[in-house]
C-alpha cells in the first residue's frame, strides 16, 4: 500500500497533537489526580490480557471505553504521544471539562480545527484501566476517519499504552496480548531486534535495497498508524533516489497543503534477517512534505503494509522488538491496480464514492469519474460489501476483470476494465 488518505489524515492529526503538546507543556497543565492512580494498569492483578482487534487498511482498531460509559473504537498508533478523540460531541456527552482551547492553523495560515485539552479522563480496554489521562479533543471529525476506513473510528491511542506494557500484535489471530513488562519472557521462534525510543516513538535500523545495488542502512520509524508499506525521505540521504519506473501521485493533504510525490517498487527490504522482495515505497517531494519528526533524524517510516506481515512484540522499556513472519509475509505488494480512491459514506458506510481517479490508470481509461457512486462490482452489490472488501478487490491481482455498475447524475453506467500495475 502507499500513503493513503487515511495515513495523511493521521499525519495531520499528529501535527495538531504536536501543537497542543507544546501548549500543554508551556502552560504546565497536569491531571489533578494522585500519582498512584495515574496511568494504565492490568485489572485484578493479572499478568496479561488478550484484546481482539479489527484491521482496516492495515490499521489496528481496538475497543475503548471512555469514563466507563461510552464504548468506542480507537486506532492503535505507535506514532502518537497522547490519546486523541476526534469529535467533541462525544466528550460533551461525558461532560468532560476542558482546561484549554486552541485553534490550529495550517502552514499557509488557514484554520484547520479547534481543539481542546480534557484532563482526568478514564480510558479502558478489555482487562486494562487507565486513570488520570489527558485527552486531546477535536471540535469535529475533520479527518473523516470513518469514511476512509469504512468503519466508525473515534480516536487514536498510542505511546501511553506502549510505554506501560509489553504489547504483542498478533496479526494472524487479530489479537493484542498485553503483558506486564516484569513478567515478560521472550517467546521462542521470534527474532529479537533492537530499537530506539526517541520522543515517544520507536525507531529501528533496517537494510533497504532501492535500486538492486548496495543496500542502505536506514533509520526508520515503526508506525502502526500508517497504512503504507514504506515511506522514504529523499533529502535525508543522497543515496535515496527514486527508482524507475515510478508514478507521480497526489499523496494526500497535510497542513501545508497538497502532498505530492512518487511511488515506486524497490529491490528489497530487510529487517532482522527477514527479507521482503519488491515492496512498494513512497517518496514525498520535500517541498510539499512537512516532517514532524525532524528533531529525531530519520530516513523514513515502516508502515502497516510491512508491519502486518509479522507478528510483532513491542518492548519499549528495554528498547527491543521481537518479530516472526506470518501467513501474509509472502503476499505480493500491489499499488492501486484500479487507480481509484474510494471512500465510504452513509449511515451504514456502504455507499462507495470515487474521490480520486489516477491519470492513465485502468479506472481512468474505463471512464470512471470523481463523484461516481459504485453500485455493483462483479455482481456483488454495495450492500454486500465493506470498504475493505472494495479496496481489496481493486488490489487483488493484475489482469483481473472488473465489471462496474455506477451511478452518475442520476444515470446508471456500466463499464469494464482489467486491473493493471504501473510500477
Amino acid at each position: 500500500m502507499t500513503i493513503t488518505a487515511i495515513e495523511n489524515t493521521l499525519r495531520r492529526l499528529r501535527l495538531v497533537v504536536f501543537s497542543l503538546s507544546m501548549l500543554l507543556l508551556s502552560a504546565g497543565i497536569k491531571a489533578q489526580v494522585p500519582e498512584f492512580n495515574l496511568g494504565f494498569k492490568l485489572l485484578d492483578g493479572q499478568e496479561k490480557t488478550v484484546i481482539p482487534f479489527e484491521i482496516h487498511n492495515n490499521l489496528i482498531v481496538v475497543p475503548v471505553v471512555l469514563d466507563g460509559r461510552i464504548p468506542l473504537k480507537f486506532i492503535l498508533d505507535t506514532g502518537v504521544r497522547t490519546s486523541i478523540l476526534t469529535e467533541r460531541s462525544i466528550s460533551d456527552l461525558l461532560n468532560l471539562q476542558y482546561s484549554r482551547k486552541k485553534t490550529i492553523y495550517g502552514l499557509g495560515g488557514e484554520k484547520i480545527v479547534d481543539a481542546y485539552i480534557a484532563n482526568n479522563v478514564t480510558i479502558e480496554l478489555p482487562g486494562i484501566r487507565g486513570a488520570g489521562h489527558a485527552l486531546f479533543v477535536l471540535e469535529e471529525d475533520f479527518l473523516q476517519l470513518r469514511n476512509f476506513l469504512g468503519v466508525n473510528v473515534h480516536g487514536i491511542l498510542g505511546y501511553e499504552l506502549f510505554s506501560r506494557f509489553v504489547i504483542e500484535i498478533h496479526y494472524s489471530k487479530r489479537q493484542l496480548i498485553i503483558r506486564d513488562p516484569q513478567t515478560f519472557k521472550p517467546k521462542r521462534g521470534y527474532r529479537k531486534v533492537p530499537i530506539q525510543v526517541e520522543d515517544t516513538k520507536p525507531y529501528v535500523v533496517a537494510n533497504v535495497d532501492i535500486n538492486e545495488g548496495i543496500p542502505l542502512s536506514l533509520k526508520l520509524m515503526i508506525d502502526t498508524g500508517a497504512s503504507h508499506s514504506l515511506m522514504l525521505i529523499e533529502n535525508s540521504m543522497d543515496a535515496i533516489q527514486v527508482p524507475q519506473p515510478s508514478v507521480d501521485s497526489n499523496l494526500g493533504r497535510g497542513l501545508g497543503g497538497t502532498i505530492e510525490g512518487q511511488i515506486a517498487r524497490i529491490g528489497a527490504f530487510e529487517l532482522g534477517n527477514f527479507s521482503l522482495t519488491k515492496p512498494i515505497a513512497t517518496f514525498p517531494y520535500p517541498d510539499t512534505f512537512f516532517d514532524i519528526d525532524k528533531a529525531n533524524y530519520r530516513n523514513g517510516t515502516i508502515g502497516g503494509g510491512i508491519v502486518s506481515r509479522f507478528n510483532i512484540i513491542f518492548d519499549f522499556s528495554r528498547e527491543f522488538i521481537y518479530i516472526k513472519k506470518n501467513s501474509e509475509f509472502r503476499k505480493p505488494f500491489n499499488y492501486n491496480l484500479s487507480g481509484l480512491v474510494i471512500k465510504a459514506t452513509g449511515n451504514r458506510l456502504q455507499n462507495f464514492e470515487v474521490v480520486e481517479v489516477r491519470e492513465n490508470s485502468a479506472g481512468a481509461e474505463a471512464g470512471v469519474q470523481v463523484g461516481d457512486q459504485i453500485i455493483e462490482i462483479n455482481n456483488h452489490t454495495a450492500d454486500e460489501m465493506t470498504l475493505d472488501g472494495v479496496i481489496g478487490f481493486f488490489n487483488s491481482r493484475v489482469n483481473r476483470k472488473v465489471n462496474l455498475i455506477l451511478t452518475r447524475d442520476g444515470r446508471q453506467i456500466f463499464t469494464t476494465f482489467r486491473l493493471k500495475s504501473v510500477i
